[in-house]
């Protein structure tokens, strides 16, 4: 089953980071605000430019240091597209799912099934202790698109 992603909310953000032990200052407040009021993924710099509307002085570093911090701590997904770069959205929490990011429009769908349930022949006695796949491919719009 594929339904849109929708991330956690900014309460929701704050908290995790709480739990973490992180202070929470306006500017982390502001981040979880901008990756609650966004569907998809936002690189660095989008962020950035978002932070210096009301944090003229922000350097782009401490931005960057945070999403890297917020991506460790579980509360930021991450994801890397050859052409963009390094990208993040708000983590889903509620269920256990994976995703199909479409290549073109970076529409990120979510989907239930888990590949790691079925039998894996993996090399060297290797232990799982977290795992994520991410599909990429073009989704239904995109393909239409460039069909015409």
């Amino acid at each position: 089953m594929a339904h849109t992603h929708a991330g956690g909310t900014a309460k929701e953000i704050v908290d995790a980071m709480a739990r973490g032990g992180w202070r929470i200052t306006e500017q982390r407040r502001r981040l979880a605000e901008i990756f609650a009021g966004c569907e998809g993924y936002l690189s660095p710099k989008d962020v950035y430019e978002a932070m210096t509307v009301h944090y003229p002085g922000v350097s782009f570093d401490t931005v960057y240091r945070n999403l890297r911090l917020m991506s460790e701590m579980g509360v930021l997904e991450q994801f890397y597209s050859m052409d963009a770069g390094l990208k993040f959205k708000a983590a889903c929490n509620h269920h256990h799912h994976h995703h199909l990011i479409c290549t073109n429009c970076e529409k990120t769908l979510t989907f239930d099934y888990c590949p790691m349930e079925q039998e894996m022949r993996l090399p060297g006695n290797f232990k799982i202790m977290n795992h994520r796949f991410e599909v990429y491919g073009l989704c239904e719009g995109c393909q239409s698109e460039s069909g015409r």
